[in-house]
């Protein structure tokens, strides 16, 4: 269902940006600034790296001129084709957008110096045999507690109800048993705030928080959270991500 939920995503706002209007408020670290100096850190001119699940691609393009070569793949066709414009408009050369499902990637055996994650699936064991030793695989992914006052009231959600179980932990012990050193593990829990319902709606029918979100008939449950919600700053939305950098030995 996901792959066509993006693919809806595409169509309707043409890239993985909806615009909506956001206030954000870090009182621990920024994780996506973070996991990126990280990622930069690990890069060379001459490396080449795997992006799993590359979306419209504007990351990888931003980072692209400090590596040989960024492969990245996809299941979503439509946000393929948002990522090949962008690559157009960026006039990149070094990346290539491939639609291919992370739990097929065929590529040999030790042949990637990086591989990252930004939200996207995971497949540790084949993380671990495409990468080379002393090769780097970064993630930031989305933590349990990710806007659990929202799914409270809506009832429903991404990972509903799975408030308790640590993704850090679970996927520092799955790939520690897999033969990866960690080197960096950190959860990061922060504030959204959303400038006005219209805003926080647009959001919501850009991320698969709710697949089945819909405007009309979730408007209820939306005029609920933001009258318990509404602050100062705007409508607060609690997020939580985890960043987690393992090397292959």
């Amino acid at each position: 269902m996901t792959q066509d939920f993006y693919d809806k995503v595409a169509k309707k706002f043409g890239n993985y940006h909806t615009a909506a209007r956001i206030v954000y408020e870090f009182p621990n670290g920024e994780p996506e600034k973070i996991f990126k100096e990280k990622l930069l850190k690990a890069s060379g001119k001459n490396k080449v790296v795997l992006d799993v699940g590359c979306a419209d691609g504007r990351f990888t393009l931003s980072i692209a001129p400090n590596f040989k070569k960024i492969i990245a793949i996809d299941t979503s066709k439509g946000m393929l084709k948002a990522a090949e414009r962008n690559k157009k408009a960026a006039k990149v050369k070094n990346v290539d957008f491939v639609y291919q499902d992370v739990h097929k990637i065929n590529f040999p055996k030790d042949f990637f110096d990086v591989i990252y994650d930004r939200r996207g699936p995971d497949d540790y064991p084949l993380f671990y045999e495409q990468l080379k030793p002393g090769g780097f695989f970064l993630q930031v992914d989305i933590g349990e507690k990710d806007t659990k006052d929202l799914k409270m009231v809506f009832g429903r959600g991404q990972n509903y109800g799975k408030w308790d179980i640590s993704e850090l932990k679970k996927d520092i012990r799955e790939i520690k048993k897999l033969g990866f050193e960690i080197v960096y593990a950190k959860d990061f829990s922060y504030n959204e705030y959303y400038l006005s319902f219209e805003d926080l709606d647009r959001f919501l029918q850009g991320v698969p928080i709710f697949e089945d979100y819909d405007s009309e008939r979730d408007r209820k449950f939306l005029e609920a959270y933001v009258k318990k919600f509404q602050k100062e700053r705007g409508i607060n939305l609690l997020r939580h991500r985890v960043v987690l950098i393992a090397k292959k030995v």
